[in-house]
């Protein structure tokens, strides 16, 4: 497995070596001796189904439910994108955006104190993360997945106008980053 350079400290693209013949493929799709992940103890593990348009995030879990995520695709396709939330980071606000698949069987670790969240590309995407913390209710938090200031433009990255994408209410309710107050710090 080989990891992807990016502009923000801490999150990490995975590359696993497919193996591939005629009966199929296989790839370890998980290893705790690679890079860092060995300091990350994976105690949940969560599988989502999703139309093509559906809108995740940009979610996080504030401490002490604070979580890191390696998240991938089995099925179909995501644009996955992360944001720093960590104050006193130099790339507080920034983000990265990878499109994980089915096919390029890309993995992304994303650290505590990031924001989550994707757009599906493809009808029946089935989208799977391995969590360092379990969920609490009390403790999930999100920011504004169409943030100006963010300038993540979902509709251009997925070829999908924003009137199509599937939300829920809670989603196109969070605030924007200039209005959040983030639990995290460097």
């Amino acid at each position: 497995m080989k990891t992807a350079t990016n502009k923000i400290e801490g999150l990490i693209i995975l590359e696993p070596k497919v193996h591939q013949d005629n009966r199929g493929y296989f790839f370890e799709s998980f290893r705790s001796n690679i890079i860092t992940l060995n300091k990350y103890k994976f105690v949940q593990e969560n599988e989502s189904l999703s139309s093509r348009g559906t809108l995740r995030g940009l979610h996080f879990q504030s401490p002490p439910f604070a979580q890191t995520k390696l998240v991938r695709v089995v099925s179909g396709s995501v644009y996955d994108v992360a944001v720093d939330l960590r104050i006193g980071s130099p790339t507080y606000g920034n983000w990265h955006g990878e499109v994980l698949s089915g096919e390029n069987k890309r993995q992304m670790l994303i650290p505590e104190g990031f924001a989550h969240g994707f757009i599906t590309l493809e009808d029946d995407t089935i989208f799977q993360y391995k969590c360092s913390n379990y969920y609490s209710s009390e403790n999930e938090g999100g920011i504004s997945y169409r943030d100006n200031e963010l300038d993540i433009n979902w509709s251009e990255i997925s070829g999908i106008p924003e009137i199509d994408f599937l939300l829920t209410q809670k989603d196109q309710e969070y605030p924007l980053l200039d209005d959040f107050n983030s639990p995290f710090t460097l």
